[in-house]
């Protein structure tokens, strides 16, 4: 991870973005957790299970698609000011190979910050034996929209 090129509009941004990462109960139930944020960044793990594979035992595209989606947002949630929330306006995913190993990395970083939309960028990796492995990309689009009421 390199240094920040952002400013934080929110001095207790990190603590907002794993709140709503706290938030979302499909994370909890796939078991992934934030492990690093910092303005304009972050990076989402998840460990291999097999429910959450597909029939050839590599973990499923929409698995990957959802840790790309979240990485990405919450990279972008980091620069907004409190009372604002991102929503995905679209991302293209690229599978470049299966996604396999112990867990998977993704690891989110915002390209640019505009007034009305944010573009990210998300690479996700295979953990194996210690070393890592890029298995996907993926561009998007984001925008800042306000908070809405937890459910």
């Amino acid at each position: 991870m390199s240094p920040s090129l952002y400013e934080p509009t929110d001095p207790h941004y990190a603590a907002r973005v794993r709140d709503s990462f706290d938030r979302q109960h499909f994370m909890h139930h796939i078991g992934a957790i934030v492990t690093a944020v910092t303005p304009g960044y972050c990076e989402i793990e998840l460990a291999y299970r097999p429910e959450l594979t597909q029939q050839h035992g590599y973990f499923h595209a929409g698995i990957i698609g959802t840790l790309a989606d979240n990485a990405g947002g919450y990279a972008a949630l980091s620069l907004l000011p409190p009372g604002k929330e991102v929503l995905t306006v679209e991302y293209k995913l690229n599978l470049l190979r299966p996604g396999e190993g112990e867990r998977l990395a993704s690891r989110g970083q915002v390209l640019k910050a505009g007034r009305t939309l944010i573009i990210s960028q998300v690479d996700v990796y295979n953990i194996k034996n210690g070393s890592e492995t890029l298995a996907a990309t993926a561009l998007m689009t984001l925008m800042g929209v306000a908070q809405k009421e937890a459910v």
